[in-house]
């Protein structure tokens, strides 16, 4: 095993909420910025701690563990959503995303969805394209009055083996 790649994928914890904001705002400002403009990252890069406190606990959500810090997050919304998946820069290109992305698939199946869909940003697209989800179509979206691009994107899964 590459000493990068993630040991293991657990349930977030409340304590993980400054390692996860963390994360996000190193993804968004580092990764995306070839992407994105410096208006529309700086739009994207904000948090509001208490908001994201609630809305973690509110879904189940992972977290990978690379060595002894947090890797990358990434969640499930019953509707099949994935909301969230980020991954910290310094991980990136070392199988966290895909180790995050097949325990979702996983508790998807687990809990009958058979469908998971997610808005993913022009960095993201490429990955998901490549594990199997197809590009929906653009998306324009506005956030904090700046507009941006994404792209919805689905997957449909197939039922777990008995």
């Amino acid at each position: 095993m590459h000493p990068e790649t993630p040991r293991s994928i657990r349930p977030y914890a409340a304590a993980d909420l400054d390692g996860v904001i963390a994360i996000f705002l190193s993804a968004v400002r580092k990764t995306a910025a070839r992407d994105y403009t410096g208006e529309q990252i700086d739009a994207w890069a904000q948090v509001d701690r208490e908001l994201w406190a609630v809305r973690r606990l509110s879904r189940p959500t992972w977290v990978a563990i690379a060595g002894r810090s947090l890797a990358g997050f990434t969640d499930l919304e019953p509707s099949g959503q994935l909301d969230m998946m980020y991954v910290h820069p310094a991980h990136q290109g070392r199988g966290v995303a895909s180790s995050l992305l097949e325990c979702v698939e996983a508790a998807a199946r687990a809990q009958g969805i058979s469908r998971i869909f997610t808005e993913a940003s022009i960095t993201a697209q490429p990955f998901f394209a490549r594990r199997g989800f197809r590009t929906v179509g653009p998306n324009a979206v506005e956030v904090r009055g700046v507009r941006m691009t994404n792209f919805r994107m689905e997957k449909l899964l197939r039922p777990a083996l008995a």
